[in-house]
């Protein structure tokens, strides 16, 4: 073997060692959390914290992640924003495995359907405190419950339904998920509201897998489909604007009534422009807040109520200027 055959050799045998070395010390360091996430910096938190939504990319979801992020910043928590980019109980599942398994110091997750969810989450809290938002696990050993009630939520849908309508209605349901706990709660209180009324009469539900798009099909087929549908409840944020979409298309406006859920940026527009009706109100940002508050509580063994139901009331055209200016916004 020659000199310079000898001499890369060697050179090739010490860069794989420190290739070697390089893989093995990220790895840890990934493994164990000291990693910053993406746009974070490395700084010293008292606790790290994971927050799993149901998507990611919904405007609904974010407001909940800057309440969490605010309680955050003043309790000195490192907090991390992690789940499916849209809608599946598989990705889920796995982010709260992965999560466990990085050794968090605490989960606050949407609760979903029991089958999936219960068996997880009582593995997990065995290691490390659970507090469900938005959406309870109530079957589960979650250590706390932030959010609406849901069937509560649905019912005030149905009446505010039968108040605007007069008690006269052909009525179609999307709903976001047929599995989703809190999109069954508000589905059943809804129907529990309008089922006295003689003149109210739900004509269908169908699934809109929490998409606007998917929503805005799902109404339109209806409208193809039923034509005597002269009324829409929409349970997710998303279905009440995709539906919106459709009417404002191929309906007069005083023609079809929707009620919907949430207050994001295209559903205002919506009512302002008169094509939704009335929206169920929530309040996601004070979720976000005083789930984090509660999780810190529950690690330094502070008594915390198992159940925390936050506001929820109906909003019409006319309560349109108080919203803004909540909002810090002009009217």
């Amino acid at each position: 073997m020659s000199r310079l055959t000898k001499a890369a050799y060697g050179v090739g045998i010490l860069f794989f060692l420190v290739s070697c070395a390089f893989s093995v010390f990220y790895g840890y360091m990934v493994v164990n959390h000291d990693l910053p996430a993406e746009g974070k910096t490395m700084e010293t938190y008292n606790y790290h914290f994971v927050l799993v939504p149901e998507e990611l990319d919904n405007d609904y979801w974010r407001l909940v992640e800057e309440g969490a992020q605010k309680a955050a910043e003043e309790h000195g928590v490192l907090l991390e924003y992690a789940g499916p980019k849209q809608a599946n109980i598989d990705e889920h599942l796995k982010t709260i495995e992965m999560s466990m398994a990085s050794k968090v110091d605490g989960i606050i997750t949407q609760g979903l359907s029991d089958e999936q969810f219960t068996p997880l989450i009582n593995r997990v809290v065995e290691k490390l405190p659970v507090i469900t938002i938005d959406t309870d696990a109530a079957n589960s050993n979650r250590m706390a419950y932030i959010g609406t009630d849901n069937y509560y939520s649905g019912f005030l849908a149905g009446k505010a339904l039968i108040e605007d309508t007069n008690g006269q209605a052909n009525v179609a349901i999307i709903t976001g998920s047929f599995y989703a706990n809190h999109q069954q709660q508000r589905v059943q209180g809804f129907r529990d509201a309008v089922e006295t009324e003689a003149g109210i009469k739900i004509i269908t539900v169908e699934e809109s897998e929490i998409s606007r798009v998917r929503a805005a099909e799902k109404a339109y087929q209806i409208l193809m489909d039923y034509p005597e549908v002269n009324a829409f409840y929409g349970t997710s944020a998303l279905d009440a604007i995709g539906i919106a979409q459709v009417v404002d298309k191929f309906r007069e406006q005083d023609q079809v009534y929707i009620i919907g859920f949430d207050t994001l940026p295209e559903t205002l527009k919506y009512i302002t422009k008169g094509t939704i009706k009335a929206t169920v109100v929530q309040e996601p940002f004070e979720m976000g807040y005083k789930a984090v508050v509660m999780m810190i509580d529950l690690i330094e063994g502070k008594k915390v109520p198992p159940v925390i139901h936050t506001n929820t009331r109906i909003m019409r055209e006319e309560d349109l200027p108080d919203i803004h200016r909540a909002m810090g916004e002009e009217y």
